[in-house]
């Protein structure tokens, strides 16, 4: 049965490579599930609360991905997204996480429209091929570095912005021996690397006193969503502040899942004949609707992760992967406690690795043709710099544009590129430029 519904020979994987992938990408996002609560939290919402929520919309929003789209991404609440929400929207700006919740509803309501017209079908498919590449090698540098961050390896430093960190810390040991048995790994062609190198790295964590068994029972029944269930503050829908809050969630999702969606199956030749990605609509249907639920369930916008990319270079390419990891969501709804034990130094390591793997369609990019490689390489650079897939994609696009016109190479470009480079200029420059008439 699911072999015929998830077409696996078509896509040269098994169910077990289909799974593996799964647990893998659960495995390099389940942090979410920790770290999401404490963030809301901070916002002033009741975290166990906020736990369920983000566990059940990430079900609902992978589900739709594995069903509908069968493709083996992952959805869950995003990050960016839930601190602008809580230290932005209310503490800085000072409105209550209703308010907040009442933007993210708008936005799950626009961009279930906006799919169901193809707006946002168009964009990807307007993102021109040197881009789409250089998207997943951005992606890749990205991952490595959060991956780097989580470890220890790379710290802040006010002095140089970053630094290595402290190379006898016990968390920077254990993410290094994990890259190294990941290598290793790898070198000899073990099915299962990846999970393998994280069970591997959290069981050597227990004598490091890193990877701590949970205590009471594993088994623990769900906390109550009531005290953020569909909360929502109509009064304010209309105000300049909520049109601000709307269009800064609407247009960091738009672009964080369209890059991730081309970024990972570009390195997972998932592109068809005509470089687009199939079914690509029904994926972006999967944001969109998680995102309407998850509001209505009281968390934060749900995005598509960036570390699904963990999945497919265990070999997931059908919706099962994304099916395995929704599974694994629901069932840390009542095993979280089993789930969180892994440390943040057992992850890492894939992130890193993962990096490397997203760098390979750096070799498809037209580094002669310099209005091509400079959106490229800003694309690629300022995705990491600027901890943002969107603010690499805006530079990408815009410095395209803007290339390509001022060379007299525009022919070839669309009215909807142009529409975005506009858009991009007035989000970027819009407040110096209206400052100047004012």
């Amino acid at each position: 049965m699911l072999e015929k519904f998830f077409n696996l020979s078509e896509n040269r994987t098994t169910v077990k490579t289909e799974i593996l992938a799964g647990v893998t990408t659960f495995m390099t996002m389940a942090y979410i599930l920790a770290v999401n609560p404490g963030i809301l939290g901070d916002a002033g919402m009741d975290r166990g609360a906020v736990f369920t929520a983000t566990a059940l919309s990430a079900v609902i929003a992978t589900l739709v991905m594995a069903l509908v789209a069968k493709l083996p991404f992952a959805l869950a609440p995003g990050m960016g997204l839930n601190a602008f929400f809580a230290y932005t929207v209310v503490l800085t700006m000072g409105y209550s996480w209703q308010f907040a919740l009442t933007a993210v509803f708008l936005e799950g309501v626009i961009f279930i429209v906006l799919t169901a017209f193809n707006v946002r079908e168009m964009i990807v498919n307007a993102i021109p091929a040197n881009i789409r590449n250089s998207i997943s090698v951005g992606i890749g540098l990205f991952i490595a570095f959060i991956g780097l961050q989580n470890s220890g390896i790379i710290v802040d430093n006010p002095a140089t912005l970053v630094s290595l960190g402290d190379m006898s810390n016990v968390n920077v040991i254990l993410a290094i021996l994990g890259i190294f048995i990941i290598g290793v790994l790898l070198a000899f062609k073990v099915k299962g690397a990846l999970l393998i190198g994280i069970l591997v790295a959290t069981v050597i964590g227990i004598p490091m006193g890193i990877t701590h068994f949970p205590e009471g029972s594993l088994i623990q029944t769900p906390p109550s969503l009531s005290p953020i269930f569909f909360q929502f503050e109509w009064g304010q829908i209309l105000t300049v502040d909520m049109l601000i809050v709307l269009f800064t969630f609407l247009f960091v999702d738009m672009f964080d899942t369209v890059g991730t969606l081309i970024g990972v199956s570009t390195k997972a030749d998932m592109l068809d004949e005509n470089g687009k990605i199939p079914r690509v609509k029904q994926a972006l249907f999967a944001d969109a609707i998680g995102t309407f639920f998850g509001s209505i369930f009281g968390t934060s916008t749900v995005t598509t992760y960036v570390e699904s990319a963990s999945g497919v270079a265990e070999g997931g390419r059908t919706g099962l992967t994304a099916l395995s990891t929704a599974v694994l969501f629901a069932l840390a709804l009542i095993l979280a406690p089993v789930f969180l034990m892994i440390p943040a130094a057992a992850l890492s390591p894939v992130l890193i690795i993962v990096g490397l793997f997203m760098m390979s369609p750096v070799k498809n990019i037209d580094l002669e043709d310099f209005t091509e490689a400079i959106p490229a390489f800003l694309t690629i650079i300022l995705m990491p710099l600027t901890y943002s897939i969107a603010d690499g994609i805006i530079f990408g696009m815009l410095s395209f544009v803007l290339l390509k016109i001022f060379t007299g190479k525009a022919k070839g470009l669309s009215i909807l590129m142009y529409i975005l480079a506009i858009l991009f200029i007035a989000k970027l420059w819009g407040p110096a430029i209206s400052g100047l008439f004012s």
